[in-house]
């Protein structure tokens, strides 16, 4: 099964200002979620963003934020406590005819608009926020694709420990070249020599 960047959106967790310091490979974590937002951009994948505790941990990082449509604040590790699932998954289409047509449990339920079901998400850190919130997404049944090498924590040990967990919860585990070069399928994609220059 490969992601389709018609099926997909791409959610960055807490790529902060106050918190990349500390993460181990900070800098390449963040190259890489810089990457995936732009090859998001350009492949017509909604980018969402998180950042914990804004207040003491800063804002995510201004190459990051500025690709995002929103940016969720919030306090719980997880950003689904917060909503983050209403914002994935799109109102329902509002029911046709009058209330005379049918009892309302004879009706049909509402099929969502343009479902993109595929959530592609990095971040940190990939043992708390990260993990949190994949595992509520995966309950809501969510598809989830965790971008390994965009995700970070202050040590490997608990970067690898949430990886093991979210491989047996049923998420996929990716790079993030191989999330760009799924999401184009073809080197005759129009966006190709432009993603092929990021990853070089």
């Amino acid at each position: 099964m490969l992601l389709d960047a018609s099926e997909s959106q791409l959610v960055l967790v807490d790529y902060q200002e106050r918190l990349m310091p500390a993460i181990q490979g900070g800098a390449e974590v963040l190259a890489n979620a810089r990457k995936l937002a732009a090859g998001a951009q350009w492949l017509d994948v909604p980018v969402w963003g998180t950042e914990q505790n804004p207040s003491r941990l800063g804002p995510n990082d201004a190459a990051v934020r500025a690709v995002c449509r929103k940016t969720l604040a919030k306090m719980h590790f997880s950003a689904v406590e917060e909503g983050l699932a209403e914002w994935l998954r799109p109102p329902a289409k509002p029911q046709g005819g009058n209330a005379r047509s049918l009892p309302r449990h004879l009706q049909k339920p509402a099929q969502p608009q343009n479902e993109r079901g595929a959530i592609v998400i990095a971040g940190c850190e990939a043992h708390v926020c990260l993990l949190q919130t994949a595992l509520d997404l995966l309950e809501d049944e969510f598809e989830v694709w965790v971008v390994t090498d965009a995700c970070g924590s202050r040590t490997e040990r608990n970067r690898d420990a949430a990886f093991d967990r979210l491989a047996g919860a049923g998420a996929e585990l990716v790079t993030t070249e191989m999330v760009l070069f799924e999401w184009m399928r073809s080197c005759e994609h129009p966006a190709f020599k432009d993603v092929l220059a990021l990853v070089k």
